[in-house]
């Protein structure tokens, strides 16, 4: 759904975003296929109004979730908590209902981990606050210097914002504000969040059992699979860890990649193997999450995906009813995702249905690079890396002046796609109902 304009495309409710998605991902079409089902008539761009705007983003760098065992620890020093004083403005965190603050188990655990210094595991840190700040800066010369979209300050009628209920995201919306807005707002920032079980925001194995079961001692059994068991074995030698230490590459790759943002002396292994613990937590990530599985890629991002497709739809049409947003009939594969949306609703009705949504420009949500990596598998687009700490999946919407048809943008990471190969696009699927064209660009 992203890049290069070829033919229309209506957007079916989740059949687009999650079940299109998964398609996109399975059948790949020839471009030359492509271009000749709708006459590859040329867009001019100069005609093209910026309506809305999705940012999914990954907080900025924080100290490991889990310390390795090794005899020489990695000192993590609270003086890199320091807030840079740009970062500073002032926010509200609600459930999605407007009520206060849910409780947050996972920030709950993270304190009970304690790491050499005296940090706690998964703190955001001066070094994630400001990446967060600088990607604020970015969206602001996008969509208030280089095109007059946004109020140069933060205005509630324009922007929503929504977040995992884990202290680091909060933390990292926050400076991602303040560099986006200069500090400078109108109205009260009020950051939405969701009660832990029933969180959309990234595969939640805790509320879906279907998702659970099917990654049942998947994590396990990545370490077992050929060539990653070999390069496991040789890395944990290599370091002194023992083999029967539970460690796979994703706790490497988690201190990996926080020690190197923080430029922080590690073990000279560690630096020596970064490459083949990156690709190896790839490998396991993608293992884990069976991406070959249609229902397991629905499950895991689906809810998500509804959400950001709703939204476009909303802007779209904003007269678009609630219960007008639901499957195609597909089959028992999204008959299960249905069910994963049913559950999601019952404790979250007004996530789902903001009673601004058609109006808002700018909707932000603070996720994780365990929705990042299914995201960017249905969409085509991964690129086999790990998503980097402040990393941006942005999401545009456009008019056009004069045909009044719709355009769809997607950058990654500030990349913008500029052909059909590029973002691996296949399969066009046709509504079940009449609704709004969307073409790619």
């Amino acid at each position: 759904m992203i890049t290069g304009v070829f033919s229309v495309r209506v957007w079916t409710p989740v059949g687009v975003l999650a079940s299109l998605a998964y398609c996109l991902h399975q059948r790949r079409v020839a471009l030359a296929e492509l271009q000749g089902a709708d006459g590859q008539r040329p867009v001019d761009r100069s005609l093209l109004k910026l309506k809305m705007v999705q940012v999914v983003f990954r907080h900025g760098a924080r100290s490991p979730l889990k310390p390795l065992p090794l005899e020489e620890q990695v000192e993590w020093n609270p003086q890199l908590l320091e807030v840079p004083p740009q970062t500073q403005f002032d926010y509200t965190v609600t459930s999605l209902i407007g009520g206060p603050k849910p409780p947050s188990p996972y920030d709950s655990q993270y304190h009970e981990t304690i790491l050499k210094g005296g940090m706690f595991a998964g703190q955001l840190t001066k070094v994630g606050m400001q990446q967060m700040f600088t990607l604020g800066e970015r969206l602001r010369k996008n969509y208030v210097e280089d095109i007059p979209f946004l109020s140069p300050t933060f205005n509630p009628q324009e922007v929503f914002i929504r977040s995992t209920n884990i202290f680091r995201n909060l933390e990292s919306t926050r400076c991602l504000l303040a560099g986006l807005f200069q500090c400078q707002k109108e109205g009260p920032i009020i950051i939405h969040t969701d009660e832990a079980h029933s969180e959309v925001l990234y595969p939640n194995y805790q509320n879906c059992w279907s998702l659970r079961q099917r990654a049942r001692g998947r994590r396990q059994a990545a370490s077992l699979q050929p060539g990653i068991s070999e390069d496991l074995k040789k890395v944990k030698e290599g370091m002194g860890v023992d083999s029967s230490d539970e460690v796979d590459f994703l706790i490497l790759l988690d201190n990996v990649a926080a020690e190197q943002a923080h430029s922080l002396p590690s073990c000279p292994m560690l630096k020596t193997f970064a490459r083949i613990i990156e690709q190896r937590a790839v490998d396991t990530s993608l293992y884990v999450l069976q991406t070959e599985d249609r229902e397991s890629l629905q499950m895991a991002v689906g809810p998500f995906l509804h959400i950001l497709e709703s939204n476009l739809l909303r802007a779209v049409d904003p007269t678009t009813a609630p219960d007008k947003i639901r499957c195609p009939q597909e089959g028992a594969d999204l008959a299960l995702l249905n069910s994963s949306m049913a559950e999601s609703r019952k404790s979250t009705p007004v996530g789902w249905q903001d009673p601004q949504r058609g109006e808002r420009k700018l909707y932000l949500y603070a996720a994780h690079d365990v929705t990042l990596i299914p995201l960017l598998v249905t969409l085509g687009i991964f690129d086999h890396k790990w998503p980097p700490f402040a990393v941006d999946l942005t999401m545009e919407l456009y008019q056009h002046l004069e045909s009044k048809e719709w355009f769809v943008q997607l950058y990654y990471h500030g990349k913008y796609f500029s052909s059909l190969e590029d973002a691996a696009i296949g399969t066009i699927l046709e509504a079940e109902r009449p609704g709004p064209n969307l073409l790619v660009l």
